[in-house]
């Protein structure tokens, strides 16, 4: 599944990844018009009515010999054996009660330093959901999976050369920052040296 997965984001096959693609942003994109049901069953039909007519052709025209044009998808076997089920549900579980732990720690102070950032977060999270919403994020996500990953493979020198400059100058900045703060910072004061005790005095001495 996973190799799959990054077979289609590489466009190794560009064929199939594009009309992946092309399907997920149009579905996506028709959301803000119709409901996720209408869209779905949109798509449905309009698959059908592709196979539909081709599988009409090949029975008419391979009579006989009994051809089916999509046998490769059917006989793909999709389903999952006991333990790749039983991993997978694990994997879920693990996975919410992560995210169940980690809210509750987050809402009720756990770690102040950790809560003031989720507040900072949400904070922010705000304006962005002024700005634009979910389905806007999940298209821009979607169209960012299948164009980075490629764009980083293609010019991936130039990308490292850039995020190492980027990295050095950063490096520069912090740097002179520490020089700053180390020129201005008070200097310790100096412990005062102890003062020897005083001579203790001398008997007198009584004459005869």
């Amino acid at each position: 599944m996973a190799t799959k997965v990054v077979d289609l984001v590489y466009w190794r096959n560009v064929g199939k990844t594009g009309v992946v693609f092309t399907g997920l942003v149009v579905g996506l994109a028709s959301l803000f018009q119709l409901s996720a049901i209408t869209v779905l069953s949109h798509l449905c039909l309009g698959v059908m009515c592709v196979t539909v007519p081709l599988r009409l052709f090949y029975k008419l025209l391979h009579w006989n010999t009994g051809t089916h044009p999509f046998q490769s998808y059917l006989d793909e076997d999709g389903s999952l054996t006991d333990k790749e089920t039983v991993m997978l549900v694990e994997e879920v579980v693990l996975l919410i009660a992560f995210a169940v732990t980690e809210i509750k720690r987050l809402l009720f102070i756990d770690s102040l330093i950790d809560s003031i950032k989720f507040v900072v977060l949400l904070y922010l999270l705000t304006y962005v959901g002024l700005l634009t919403n979910g389905l806007t994020l999940v298209i821009a996500a979607v169209i960012a999976l299948f164009s980075l990953p490629l764009l980083y493979k293609k010019q991936q020198a130039r990308i490292r050369r850039t995020v190492r400059a980027v990295k050095a100058f950063v490096r520069k900045i912090r740097n002179m920052c520490v020089n700053m703060y180390n020129k201005v910072k008070p200097s310790p004061a100096s412990a005062p040296t102890p003062t020897p005790p005083a001579p203790a005095p001398k008997p007198k001495v009584k004459s005869k």
